[in-house]
Order: C-alpha cells, then structure tokens, then sequence
C-alpha cells in the first residue's frame, strides 16, 4: 500500500468567525512517487507548519498585500521539511527546507518557493517557522523601522505572541522601556520574569485602563499594535510627542463581521504622531540582515522564545481557532511529523 498524503482544502468562505468543520476539508490521497515528479521537481516532507492571523485575512474575498484564497485551494502556510525526493540539481536528498508549502504532510515543488536552511548554535529548524520565520522577522523590521531610542517607552500588544514576544525583547536591546499588553497573569509573569519586560498588564482587568495610565507616565512613544479595537483606542490617548504607532496586526477584529476603528484618531495631530500600516513583505531583500542579528541575539542569551505546538495535521483548522481564542503563548506550530521519521526507503 502507498504511504498517504495528507492534504487540508479551504473550502468555504467564512463571514465573521470561522467555524473549523466548515471552512476546511482534510482528504487524503497518495504521495507522490519519484516517476510521478517531474524534471526540476522535488518531493518535501513536511514537519512542521506555522499558523498565523493573517491566515484569517486570505479567507476573505478583499483586495490585500497577497490574493485571497480560491474555494478548494490547499490552505496556505509556512512549512519546515526535508527534501526525500529530488529531480532538482539545486537540492539533494536530505536538504532541509523552508516555504510556503502549505497545509499538507508532503508537498511537490519546483525549488522557486522554497530555501535550503541550516540551523545556527542553539537554533532549530522549527526557529525558521518563528523567530527566523516571518513573525521574528516582523518584529525586528516594524519595531526598528519605528526608529525606537534609547529611554523611550515602547507598548506592545500581544505581547505573549509570536511577534510580540520578540518585539517587545529587542526593544529591550536598543535601551527602551517596554511594557507588555497580554490575555492572561501567567502571560504576564511570562513576560516580566523570563523575557524581561519592564511591566505587563492583563488588557482583561476591570482597571486596565487605569494602569495603562499608570504605567506611561511619561505617555508612549512607539505604540506595536498586534490586536488593534479598544486596546489601540486606548493607547491613541496616551500618545507622547512625535510617538510611532506600527500597525502590525489587530486579531482582536480580524473575525468581525463590521471591524471597530479608532475613534481616538485625533490625538495623532495633538502630538504630531504617525500611524503607519506594516508589511513584512516589503522588506524582504533584507531578510538575511535581520536573520544575522536575530541569530546572534540568540546565541548570545538576549532572546528567548517559546513555541506552543500541537500534534497532528488533521488537528490544525481547531488550532487556528484557538489562536485567535489566545490560547498559545509565543510561536503556535503544527507538528506534522517527527523529524527523524525514516520515509525514504518507503517512496
């Protein structure tokens, strides 16, 4: 019998919160074989796969940085793997590569959308999904970008998330004071005790605004906005002179039939502050840059990460859901397979 592939299809578009059982579909079909795979092809077995809000985004039918989703495509992701078959002279058997493969356990590639990777001291190839993947790399170009000095207070939201968690540690590293916005006390001690955040509230407290308040005294300078709604309303009146907003994400809205703006938007001309959308995309002939630092922060002990991941592909359309339910701390990952599962003999 042919070993299985399996594969996870988006299959409806959702309005408003998306219920698992109806917007995917896992089937199963046979992985393809070493005559099935074309010239310049290569075969990949996937281990693990990142799940990220912007997930949500490509559901819907909207004009955006990447093209929606089509009813019946393979839901999109980022994947970590090794080459098993290759009919390609840039890669060998073995090779260990990272991509946009998507929601299955075994992907087909022409090698355009995937990179061979090689783990630094003290990394994995799972840090490529998190801290060398997209979300690190978020972190380190919108809060840099932002320009963040030295003794300036710098806010993050979701600050126990993926991108959080990293940004609000290199702000750190540049010398600012940082305060974290999290969901939960054990986020908040998480934050404060291991990476080292000057304050952490719990947006959840009846008094959250009051200590919001009372934690900026000297108000804020860069705003890292990851769930945007009543949080980035709040941190609108707390601006400083000249402060930064960097507009990265707001999950809080993203599964809303009419999404919340900020009615507190005035206070950007009191004090000449600028709001400005982010993309990591657009830096992305500086990747290897941020990839460099990123890596020697790590080896040298002045970043710490935490991946939450959950076993098993057919487990990953309730995962998404519990991402946007803030169940995770630091990076959310599927785990696909075991990395030293031996399946090449079997192909």
């Amino acid at each position: 019998m042919s070993l299985q592939n399996t594969r996870i299809l988006f299959v409806k578009r959702p309005s408003g919160l998306f219920d698992p059982n109806e917007t995917f579909k896992i089937v199963k079909e046979p992985v393809p074989s070493q005559n099935d795979l074309s010239n310049g092809q290569i075969l990949v077995k996937n281990y693990y796969l990142s799940l990220d809000p912007a997930m949500r985004g490509i559901m819907n039918d909207v004009r955006s940085y990447t093209p929606p989703l089509a009813i019946n495509e393979l839901m999109r992701g980022n994947t970590v793997g090794e080459v098993v078959i290759s009919k390609n002279s840039k890669f060998k058997v073995g090779d260990k590569v990272e991509g946009l493969l998507g929601w299955q356990k075994y992907a087909v590639s022409d090698g355009k959308d995937v990179a061979k990777i090689v783990p630094p001291p003290k990394a994995s190839l799972r840090d490529y999904l998190g801290l060398f993947g997209i979300t690190g790399l978020t972190a380190y170009f919108g809060l840099l970008d932002g320009k963040v000095k030295v003794g300036e207070t710098v806010v993050v939201s979701g600050a126990a998330g993926a991108t959080g968690s990293v940004t609000g540690q290199i702000a750190k590293l540049k010398g600012a004071r940082v305060i974290g916005i999290a969901g939960t006390p054990e986020k908040c001690a998480w934050l404060v005790n291991e990476l080292g955040f000057d304050v952490a509230l719990n947006y959840r407290d009846p008094d959250f605004s009051k200590q919001l308040t009372k934690a900026t005294p000297n108000y804020i300078d860069v705003y890292f906005d990851n769930v945007g709604g009543d949080i980035l309303n709040l941190c609108l009146k707390r601006l400083a002179k000249y402060a930064r907003i960097v507009l990265c994400g707001a999950i809080s809205q993203y599964n809303e039939k009419l999404q919340k703006g900020p009615s507190n938007y005035v206070a950007l001309i009191a004090q000449s502050g600028r709001m400005e959308g982010f993309i990591v995309y657009n830096y992305k002939d500086r990747f290897q840059e941020a990839i460099s630092d990123l890596s020697k922060w790590l080896q040298q002990g002045k970043l710490k990460r935490r991946d939450y991941v959950v076993e098993g592909l057919e487990n990953a359309p309730q995962a998404l859901l519990r991402l946007f339910k803030g169940e995770n701390t630091g990076k959310m990952l599927i785990k696909i397979a075991d990395e030293d599962e031996n399946v090449k003999s079997k192909l």
